[in-house]
């Protein structure tokens, strides 16, 4: 098996003195706390999210919903798992009478006691609505109000918006490193 290697970047922001603006999303949309019972709709919008970017080839799983399913399955099993920082954000907007699911991010405490972001996605028909920034705010205010006093993040250098929005709110390149994966044709 050949493999590839991506380049990615572990960025982090000091909460110690950091005012989370006031949140604002576009009428019709709205923020859903985590329930359990939502997992399988944070499983869609993050597969909906990642499948067709550039993630999908460092991280296998976000090629198949069910890949995604078992990912937040992972993540909301462990001990270190935040649910008051994990969020979906839903849309009115939508011809069904069940909401529509356009936003996920979930949040872990990791070892050196930082908050660390997994994984935030906005389904690619509602990205540049600001919606990414108000969902990681909306993550960051949780993170704060625990008394962490940092957070963290892993970014692939070539997820330009993703790269643009983290260093727009202040989170610093603080290591690079190379996540191996391996060649993918389809």
């Amino acid at each position: 098996m050949s493999l590839t290697y991506f380049k990615r970047y572990q960025m982090e922001l000091d909460l110690h003195q950091f005012v989370i603006p006031s949140i604002e999303i576009p009428p019709g949309y709205r923020f859903v706390a985590w329930d359990d019972q939502d997992l399988s709709k944070h499983a869609e919008v993050k597969y909906l999210s990642f499948r067709n970017e550039i993630d999908a080839n460092v991280f296998s799983c976000f090629r198949e919903q069910e890949g995604c399913k078992r990912l937040l399955r992972e993540i909301s099993a462990r001990s270190n798992f935040l649910p008051d920082a994990t969020w979906l954000l839903v849309t009115d907007h939508t011809e069904s009478p069940e909401p529509e699911v356009v936003g996920t991010i979930q949040a872990l405490v990791d070892v050196h006691g930082r908050g660390a972001i997994q994984n935030i996605g906005i389904h690619p028909q509602h990205r540049d609505q600001g919606l990414g920034t108000s969902l990681l705010y909306k993550c960051l205010t949780f993170i704060q109000a625990r008394g962490l006093q940092r957070v963290m993040l892993e970014v692939t250098s070539q997820n330009v918006g993703a790269l643009r929005l983290y260093k727009r709110l202040g989170f610093r390149i603080m290591k690079t490193v190379y996540k191996p994966a391996p060649i993918t044709t389809y």
